[in-house]
């Protein structure tokens, strides 16, 4: 058997919404981005996903086609070694001129399918419509998509259709190209449930095979579902042509997420109302089964073992992604590639894993049925000005395992947060799950009184990342030998500084011990960082910046502080990257968060209920940033390898009286916020010790990973421990 290989997929749906198609490749620029292919090729993928669309080349009439996109694409495909799988519908309906349910969209496909054959003779893969079930399940049971139906009947038909357009377009495409193979794709979750729902969990769990057993002829009067067919009105007749024009699947091709697996429970008063459903005889919660508790998850192994011994024909997975964070990313596919592994020592064939959204996707929260840009990086992030994709820790990852078949990253020794307790969001009893013990190494923490220190500390408990969280009296960071001595003994494979001097106003009259903890410390942190190669994260200010300018300051310009402090973070700045060139420095401004009182927007609130009066500057702009915001991209950050000086604030200027009175817009209506308690003053009023800039906002020319300053303040009190 030939060694396991890493395939890459594009996101690519291109589906109709009402009159509206939505289109995840222009979504991602990847159609104006040609560049694109060569940063893929080095990831040493040996097969690409690639859209083909039907309704991108031919979107009007059936004989008016448009090649000129495919043809730069493929042919630089060609020359960069890589080879396309070929895909013609990706969740998608067709042109308007066809629809899932139209007697005539098989015909019309082979026709397409058949000048593209022409015009592409050397390409051998190909998967004609992605996913044939739950494209119909999607459309024609539940809705979501074009034509919007919500009955069997209706779904009967698109999944016939699609299979019958499926068999006639390899036909068309095996008449020029004998070799050509099916990898066909679909989402093989499996379901369990609670035992007064066992019928309907066998239903659910014939039903996910369908599209493989009609392309293969299988759905004959022995079939389990052949009944549901017959009585949802498809004729004997088609299902004959099916068995006696069957085009089994070259490759299985099993698509798999957190949530494929499914889980039926019938205590609905146990989820909330949206999962809620049922199938006409009894309501039903429906749920993704590693959010439940309930069972044991059903592995990626398991479903490989299955499909083999069910179709004896080789598999891949062809869609590895999870949305969440870096390491969350990583640790997925990883787990996967490993129980490929271990499925092919059972003597499964398995040929491939697939890392799926090589840029992202959008909108796949609301399963692309609105418009609203909610963007989920993968292998490369496009939260770039330029939206030039960045690699990311899940790309160096598939670096790896195309090079070497392994990795040896830290991260990849703890289990996922989908195996956690935490992961259980529904407040169901379960006795499955203990806390899991933790593998790697951690991240040594600095600062553990401070607000920062802390944020870090929850947010990698939340994302079961192993870390040391150091107070003063373990380790004093101006210290050198105390350093080296603390990372000798727990060996972190990484060290994030939230120490540092915070007093403004003081540091003015205490320069000395200011700078012991801005420069000394983080600098002594810095070296031993790079003595060992252990990456290194500290933070700085916008008070390195004098004010004077009328635009938000970027990460280029020039520092030029007014006060003890903000030196301190410029000479910082200085020192760390001079002694360690690849130290991560984020710059940020103005905290905010839900889990501390000492921060203005919890301060002034506060005051604001108890009907007492506010002080809120009116003359200086910044740029707040919400702790989790920040915590969860410094990680994201330092798990790609980023180097050098990253600003980091949400997007978005206001001064501190409009930061207050807009904060009141999120609040909660039940309270009221007396807003002529909040008193308007100048910085001249408030005559600080130390001089302030009166624009410190903060915007990054590397990247745009923060969300904005409204979103933020939802969050902030939806997830505030305090009530406002």
């Amino acid at each position: 058997m030939e060694p396991l290989e890493v395939w890459g997929g594009l996101e690519c749906t291109l589906n109709r919404v009402q009159e509206r198609y939505i289109n995840q490749t222009e979504k991602s620029g990847h159609l104006k981005r040609i560049s694109d292919l060569e940063i893929f090729a080095k990831l040493g993928i040996k097969k690409l996903r690639y859209p083909c669309l039907w309704e991108q080349v031919a979107p009007k009439h059936p004989d008016h086609m448009d090649w000129s996109w495919l043809d730069e694409r493929l042919e630089e495909l060609r020359k960069l070694g890589i080879n396309p799988i070929a895909g013609f519908l990706h969740h998608g309906s067709g042109p308007r001129y066809t629809n899932l349910i139209d007697p005539e969209f098989p015909k019309k496909l082979a026709n397409y399918a058949r000048a593209f054959v022409q015009r592409f003779p050397w390409i051998e893969d190909y998967t004609p419509i992605n996913e044939i079930n739950t494209t119909a399940r999607f459309s024609c049971l539940y809705g979501h998509w074009y034509p919007h139906l919500k009955d069997d009947t209706s779904y009967l038909q698109a999944l016939m259709l699609q299979t019958k357009a499926t068999v006639l377009a390899m036909k068309e495409i095996r008449k020029i190209n004998p070799k050509a193979r099916l990898i066909q794709t679909d989402d093989l979750g499996k379901t369990q449930s609670t035992d007064c729902l066992e019928y309907q969990c066998e239903f659910e769990n014939a039903r996910r095979w369908i599209s493989f057993d009609l392309l293969s002829g299988l759905v004959t009067e022995k079939h389990p579902l052949y009944s549901y067919f017959k009585s949802f009105g498809v004729s004997d007749e088609d299902l004959i042509w099916l068995e006696e024009n069957k085009c089994p699947p070259d490759v299985i091709g099993i698509n798999h997420y957190h949530l494929s697996n499914r889980y039926l429970d019938h205590r609905l008063e146990l989820y909330p109302e949206w999962t809620h459903g049922g199938n006409g005889k009894q309501k039903y919660a429906d749920v993704g089964a590693i959010d439940t508790g309930q069972v044991e998850p059903i592995t990626a192994e398991y479903l490989m073992v299955e499909a083999w011994y069910r179709y004896k024909t080789p598999i891949t997975i062809t869609e590895v992604h999870t949305r969440g964070s870096r390491e969350s990313q990583m640790r997925w596919l990883n787990q996967i590639w490993n129980q490929a592994l271990i499925a092919r020592d059972k003597g499964v064939n398995i040929q491939a894993i697939t890392a799926w959204s090589l840029l992202g996707t959008y909108d796949w929260h609301n399963l692309c049925t609105k418009c609203e840009m909610f963007y989920e990086s993968g292998v490369f992030d496009l939260r770039t000005p330029d939206h030039q994709p960045r690699l990311t820790g899940l790309g160096k990852l598939i670096q790896e395992l195309t090079s070497k078949g392994f990795s040896d990253s830290p991260l990849l020794l703890d289990e996922g947060s989908w195996q956690t307790p935490r992961r259980m969001l529904f407040a169901v009893p379960h006795g499955a799950f203990t806390s899991l013990i933790k593998k790697s190494p951690p991240i040594l923490i600095t600062g553990a009184n401070g607000t920062l220190g802390q944020a870090f500390a929850r947010i990698c408990g939340e994302r079961n990342l192993s870390y040391k969280l150091a107070r003063r009296s373990e380790l004093d960071i101006a210290d050198l030998q105390a350093i080296r001595k603390i990372v000798s003994q727990i060996k972190p494979w990484a060290i994030i500084n939230a120490a540092g001097y915070v007093r403004v106003d003081q540091a003015e009259d205490e320069r000395d011990l200011c700078f012991r903890e801005n420069v000394f410390g983080p600098t002594n942190l810095a070296q031993v960082c790079a003595e060992l190669n252990i990456p290194f994260v500290t933070f700085s200010s916008d008070l390195v910046f004098n004010g004077e300018s009328n635009e938000a300051y970027r990460e280029s310009h020039i520092k030029s502080p007014l006060n003890v402090y903000g030196k301190s973070k410029a000479e910082c700045e200085e020192k760390v990257l001079h002694i360690n060139p690849k130290a991560l420095i984020i710059r940020t401004s103005s905290f905010f968060g839900p889990w501390d009182d000492y921060n203005f927007l919890t301060i002034s609130l506060t005051k604001l209920l108890c009907q007492n009066h506010v002080s809120a500057l009116s003359d200086v702009k910044v740029s707040p940033t919400y702790i989790p915001d920040l915590v969860h991209s410094t990680l994201d950050l330092l798990i790609d390898g980023e180097q050098g000086v990253i600003h980091l604030t949400n997007k978005g200027s206001t001064t501190w009286v409009e930061f207050l009175r807009k904060a009141t817009n999120y609040s909660n209506k039940s309270h009221h916020y007396d807003l002529s308690l909040v008193k308007d003053v100048s910085l001249i009023d408030l005559s600080f010790k130390a001089k302030r800039p009166k624009n410190s906002v903060l915007e990054s020319e590397r990247f745009n990973i923060l969300p904005s300053l409204d979103n933020a303040l939802e969050r902030y009190f939806a997830e505030s421990q305090k009530i406002f």
